[in-house]
């Protein structure tokens, strides 16, 4: 197999801090994050064949974190198990009810935790890494559509989590 040009290896080595920032957004763990970004570089390095130079470099990485992320999503989702005494210990933590928050602030990062996957990715690609709409569809292989959508309702939910409920206001 070729070695990837002097050029691609520059562009990629250019893109690595935003690709590491990407990467902690989806995961919010470092050593997560740090394998899904020597995944991606890696896949990338082995497929540099399949680069168009008409294309970001930026774009096309994150397009393969995504789906390297989507494959330890569901490669986990198989493997998940819990200790069932974690579990409770986990939930005493939390005060009891680990689903309950009521009245409690949250920060910018734990609300965006609380995101789902398919809301948190469009939302932090377009506000953080101020990808056009279209961009994001490509990375992410839906829509621009379903971008829009997700981002709006991400906007909203992270609304709510930060303000809490909105208060209703009678008009007379």
């Amino acid at each position: 197999m070729n070695p990837a040009p002097s050029a691609f290896r520059q562009q990629l080595l250019g893109a690595v801090p935003r690709l590491r920032r990407y990467a902690r957004s989806l995961v919010f763990e470092d050593a997560q994050s740090d394998d899904l970004v020597q995944s991606t570089l890696e896949r990338a390095l082995t497929h540099w064949q399949q680069f168009d130079q008409q294309r970001d470099m930026l774009v096309w990485l994150l397009s393969i974190a995504h789906n390297a992320h989507q494959d330890m999503r569901r490669k986990q989702a198989r493997m998940q198990s819990m200790d069932p005494s974690l579990l409770q210990a986990a939930q005493d933590s939390l005060g009891g009810d680990a689903g309950v928050d009521v009245g409690l602030r949250m920060d910018l990062l734990a609300a965006l935790a609380r995101l789902s996957p398919e809301q948190r990715e469009p939302l932090l690609l377009v506000c953080v890494e101020q990808f056009s709409y279209a961009e994001v569809a490509e990375v992410l292989h839906i829509p621009v559509g379903t971008v829009m959508s997700r981002v709006c309702r991400a906007r909203a939910t992270l609304r709510g989590l930060l303000d809490g409920p909105a208060k209703l206001r009678r008009v007379v």
